[in-house]
């Protein structure tokens, strides 16, 4: 990571991109209903936007920002729909971190700037219809044959697979294992011969957003795909993008609670009832103040844990903990969040169209993916007992 970027400069950069939110993506939002993936003159818009380089350096064509700046960024991307922000996010964190930081230099020099601009978009192949908050169960086998692998396996629910270009794989590589320690990582190209797509799943909320199955029938890799060009480490490999991933999300959680926390706020100062404003009754009133109240909590967890995570550089072990703590935080809280919009404005907000609607179907992933609550509970424990 090259770090933080010169204060003015990047300040610059954030306006810009609260400006694309409000002029481009909140207007568009309408538009995600009923689709698989993005309109491309909204994928477009954010490969301009340099969004799908933000976590990837300056010298492999990113922009290198700090997981502060990243944080930040992430905000204000996010108090649009979280749909836009599942476009690059893959990349950003789950395809291109593993690589940044296990891969080998070829690696690198090949993957990381066509991910920076855009052109080329990371799926993460880790879940399994047997092995998902269980991530050491994985059963998709990788068999060495001379200077090739064999892949064989099925992968689900991955986010942008239909979408991607390139594929994060983790596979077991040692076989009759039973343990993380037996997971490599591959980098396979979409379109190599024996990948299959599964059709986009039909999901609650994520308009816009595509995940499906990916099935791998005897999938010949040569063994430079291998993350780092050795065999073992594939979870170590993974943990690193799933904790940059997981920061990320917790960020998303704090971008979308701020958007449901001002549509409440409008709609409780213009709706009118019983001769008053919505705001003016206590009750409505108590359910905005806490929702305010965690909202702040939530920002500033993930503010300093993105600091910490800076200063660790690449020792952030010690801060899976943290991490983890603000995933779990967040994504709880932004629920809370939208169930106190929707109930401000009351059946108004259960109807299809309306923003808190949309966005309370979208946030309820949010506790479930990316490690659910109660597998960042039981990581938090363990961590504290270590």
């Amino acid at each position: 990571m090259d770090g933080m970027v010169q204060a003015d400069a990047f300040e610059e950069y954030l306006g810009t991109i609260r400006r694309l939110v409000r002029e481009r993506l909140i207007p568009a939002e309408p538009r995600l209903e009923g689709t698989e993936t993005l309109p491309e003159d909204i994928t477009q818009r954010l490969r301009e936007a340099g969004l799908f380089g933000i976590s990837i350096p300056t010298r492999y064509g990113g922009l290198g920002l700090s997981m502060e700046q990243q944080v930040r960024v992430m905000m204000e991307v996010t108090y649009a729909s979280a749909v836009f922000r599942a476009r690059f996010s893959t990349t950003i964190g789950l395809g291109s971190q593993p690589i940044l930081y296990n891969g080998t230099e070829a690696q690198r020099a090949e993957w990381l700037p066509r991910m920076a601009s855009g052109e080329c978009t990371a799926a993460f192949c880790l879940t399994e219809p047997e092995a998902g908050s269980d991530a050491g169960g994985v059963r998709t086998a990788a068999v060495r044959d001379g200077a090739e692998f064999v892949i064989t396996g099925t992968k689900r629910y991955i986010t942008n697979a239909r979408q991607a270009d390139v594929l994060i794989v983790m596979a077991r590589t040692a076989p009759g294992s039973r343990d993380a320690a037996g997971i490599s990582s591959f980098i396979v190209p979409r379109h190599t011969p024996g990948i299959t797509m599964g059709a986009a799943d039909r999901k609650m909320g994520q308009d816009g957003s595509a995940t499906s199955e990916v099935y791998f029938d005897a999938v010949r890799v040569p063994e430079t795909a291998l993350v780092g060009g050795r065999e073992g480490g594939g979870f170590k490999t993974a943990m690193r993008g799933i904790n940059h991933a997981r920061l990320h999300v917790a960020t998303t959680c704090v971008g979308q609670a701020q958007r449901l926390l001002d549509e409440a706020l409008g709609y409780a100062k213009q709706r009118r009832q019983f001769g008053q404003a919505l705001a003016e009754f206590q009750l409505v009133q108590a359910q905005l103040a806490d929702s305010r109240a965690e909202l702040l909590a939530a920002r500033s967890m993930v503010l300093e844990t993105a600091r910490a995570f800076d200063a660790a550089g690449e020792a952030v072990g010690p801060l899976i903990g943290d991490i983890a703590c603000c995933k779990l935080f967040a994504s709880e809280m932004v629920g809370r969040v939208a169930d106190r919009a929707v109930q401000v404005h009351g059946g108004m907000g259960y109807m299809r169209g309306s923003v808190v609607e949309q966005f309370f179907r979208d946030v309820r992933l949010l506790r479930i993916f990316e490690g659910a609550s109660d597998v960042q509970r039981l990581l938090i424990a363990k961590e504290m007992l270590r």
